[in-house]
């Protein structure tokens, strides 16, 4: 059986040059700090919204099919 040998990933990560970044500090009363980051390119933007349209799309459908089942 052959031995795999995993790169550890580099320390200086390669971004897009149109990537949008953020980063975020959330404190909840005394003793619990929540901290985060995310980035995202203008695709995945406008991915996630074509996603969200969809599931909006279908969750319409199947909330007006179960009004009419009723009548």
């Amino acid at each position: 059986m052959p031995v795999v040998q995993e790169e550890e990933p580099s320390a200086a990560v390669h971004s897009h040059p149109e990537e949008i970044k953020s980063v975020f500090d959330l404190r909840l009363g005394k003793h619990v700090t929540l901290q985060g980051s995310a980035r995202i390119t203008p695709a995945g933007v406008i991915s996630a919204g074509i996603a969200v349209a969809a599931m909006m799309l279908a969750l319409g459908y199947l909330a007006s099919s179960g009004r009419r089942r009723r009548q």
